[in-house]
Order: C-alpha cells, then sequence, then structure tokens
C-alpha cells in the first residue's frame, strides 16, 4: 500500500498564496492520476484539480487561473500551488492518488482564508 501525506496548509489572508505537497511512501512511476480534493464544513466533498503522470491537468472552474497542479515524479510528490486565495477556498484539502491497482487518500490538510 501506498501511504500519503499532505504538508502546507494553514492560515493565510485573502489574496495570499499556499503551497500544499502531497508526498507518497513509494515511487509514482507507475501510470497514475493525483487528485485534490478539498471540504468545507457542512458541503460535499469537491475535486478542484487532478494531474496525471503524463502530464495532463485539469481544474474546477472555481480554482481556474488561481491554482496550479504539478508533479515531480523523482520526489514521489504532487503539489497544488494556490493563488489569489479567497475565503471561500477554507477547507481541508486531500490529496488522492489512483493507479490501476489501487486507490488511496492523504490524511487533509486544512487551509484557512481569513483577515
Amino acid at each position: 500500500q501506498v501511504q500519503l501525506v499532505e504538508s502546507g496548509g494553514g492560515l493565510v489572508q485573502p489574496g495570499g498564496s499556499l503551497r500544499l505537497s502531497c508526498v507518497a511512501s513509494r515511487s509514482l512511476v507507475s501510470i497514475y492520476t493525483m487528485n485534490w480534493y478539498r471540504q468545507a464544513p457542512g458541503k460535499q466533498r469537491e475535486l478542484v484539480a487532478t494531474v496525471t503522470s503524463g502530464g495532463i491537468t485539469n481544474y474546477a472552474d472555481s480554482v481556474k487561473g488561481r491554482f496550479t497542479v504539478s508533479g515531480d515524479n523523482a520526489k514521489n510528490t504532487v503539489y497544488l500551488q494556490m493563488n489569489s486565495l479567497k475565503p471561500e477556498d477554507t477547507a481541508v484539502y486531500y490529496c488522492n492518488l489512483n493507479t490501476r491497482t489501487l486507490s488511496t487518500w492523504g490524511q487533509g490538510i486544512q487551509v484557512t482564508v481569513s483577515s
């Protein structure tokens, strides 16, 4: 099994930036899709961004132009760069790895956007 560990969350003012990291416990050399989800209090979990092992990315309309997802296979890490953050981006963010043989989730990390 592969474990995922997120980091980089915290409290930021509106308009600020954060970079989330998701580190996998073993190599990401196989074909994969890494998703970033978020869940705000009282709301359903929402797919925010996706990156594939081939470098294809996709974003929710709510974050397009502000968030960038990228992967570094050499470091077994996927990043979510979040710029121009808004209070409505406040949520617990989760990374989710899918390959042909497994699907696994990180523990989640809190992002709070507030003045």
